[in-house]
């Protein structure tokens, strides 16, 4: 019995040393709650753009049903609400916030539009410090936090991700976390 834990212990050490070295090179992650989210975030965007270049551009105007949305619109969902909460952690002026593509815009249209608002977020999350993750700001007329805001950004992406999926699903495409 001792040699068979030795044994697992021991493959599960190779198994794991093997995993590290094939890891990307590049910077450690950031300790704390800053890197924290901002591993999520990487996360949730490289899903959410894996998404939209998976779905066939014909498919953009798909939707389940008629009371739902369209792919398109999902994606333009994204992209809003991105400029919406990363523009206020950047301090951009609402009238200065980008909007999205018409929803019958092309695929190609729809996503630049979605890199626009990620190039948005990404200078909000790496602006982001253990230092500054509670620092209030202002949305709108009131006040929330960095955390707030960017955890916030996180959940729903993470919830869109899912209605995006769906679609992917539904049009016989595997999603990007089915892939891995």
């Amino acid at each position: 019995m001792l040699r068979m834990k030795v044994g697992c212990s021991l493959a599960g050490l190779i198994v794991s040393s093997m995993a590290l070295a094939q890891a990307p090179a590049g910077p450690p992650p950031v300790p704390g709650p800053a890197g924290e989210v901002q591993r999520s975030y990487a996360a949730q965007k490289d899903n959410i753009l894996k998404s939209a270049e998976k779905m066939p551009a014909d498919q953009y105007q798909y939707k389940a049903t008629p009371e739902v949305r369209t792919f398109a619109r999902v994606v333009n969902h994204v992209t809003e609400a991105q400029f919406r909460s990363c523009g206020i952690a950047n301090g951009t002026a609402p009238s200065a916030i980008m909007k999205p593509p018409s929803d019958t815009a092309d695929k190609a249209a729809i996503i630049e539009g979605l890199k626009a608002s990620f190039a948005e977020c990404d200078k909000a999350y790496g602006a982001t410090t253990d230092a500054n993750f509670v620092e209030l700001l202002t949305a709108g007329q009131g006040k929330r936090s960095r955390a707030g805001l960017l955890w916030g950004n996180v959940s729903h992406d993470n919830e869109q991700y899912s209605a995006l999926s769906m679609y992917l699903r539904l049009k016989g495409i595997a999603p990007p976390t089915s892939e891995k």
